[in-house]
C-alpha cells in the first residue's frame, strides 16, 4: 500500500470535500480524458488510507478497457455483467462490496484485495466507464465513501471532454 499524506484529514466528508476541491484544480482549463483520469487516480491513491489500486476502466466496442490507474497490473478487459465493474456497468449503479470474495463472479485481478467500490461514469446519458477502487481490507467502503465518490466523478463526467467515446 502507498504511504498517504497526514494532511488528508480522517473525517470522510472533510477529505471528499479537500479532495474534489483538488480535483477540479487540476482538471482546470485541461479536458483531456487520458491526462485528467491519471491525475485522478494518482490523487486517489495519494489521499484514500488502505487501498491497493485506483483506476478507471473505458468502454471501447462494447466492454470496459483498461485505462489509467495506480497500482498493481490489472485485467485488461472486462465484460459487461462480468465481476463488480461488469455488474456496475449492467446495473447502471454504484457497486458497494464489502467482501469481494463473496461476490458472485468476482474477478481477481489482485488477490490482496478484499473490498471493492465502483462507480459509473456517464456522458450524453450512456456508461462511458467506470471508476474503480481496491482495497486490502474488507468492509473498507463506506456510504460516506460512496457520496464522496460519486461527486468525484461527477466533476469528472462535468469538467473532461468524453465526446471520444
Amino acid at each position: 500500500m502507498v504511504e498517504v499524506s497526514n494532511l488528508y484529514p480522517n473525517d470522510k466528508k472533510e477529505l471528499y470535500a479537500l479532495l474534489n476541491s483538488q480535483l477540479k484544480a487540476l482538471l482546470d482549463n485541461e479536458p483531456d480524458v487520458i491526462a485528467g483520469l491519471s491525475n485522478a487516480s494518482a490523487l486517489l491513491m495519494g489521499a484514500l488510507k488502505d487501498i491497493n489500486w485506483s483506476g478507471f476502466y473505458l468502454m471501447k466496442r462494447g466492454e470496459l478497457l483498461l485505462g489509467p490507474f495506480q497500482g498493481k497490473t490489472a485485467c485488461v478487459h472486462i465484460a459487461v455483467g462480468r465481476g463488480v465493474c461488469g455488474s456496475a456497468v449492467l446495473k447502471d449503479e454504484v457497486q458497494l462490496v464489502t467482501d469481494v470474495h463473496e461476490f458472485p463472479g468476482h474477478i481477481a485481478c489482485d488477490s490482496a484485495s478484499r473490498s471493492e467500490i465502483v462507480i459509473p461514469i456517464h456522458y450524453n446519458g450512456t456508461i462511458t466507464g467506470v471508476l474503480d477502487i481496491d482495497s486490502p481490507l474488507t468492509c473498507r467502503f463506506d456510504l460516506n465513501d460512496k457520496e464522496g465518490l460519486m461527486e468525484f466523478v461527477t466533476i469528472l463526467e462535468e469538467l473532461l471532454d468524453w465526446s471520444f467515446s
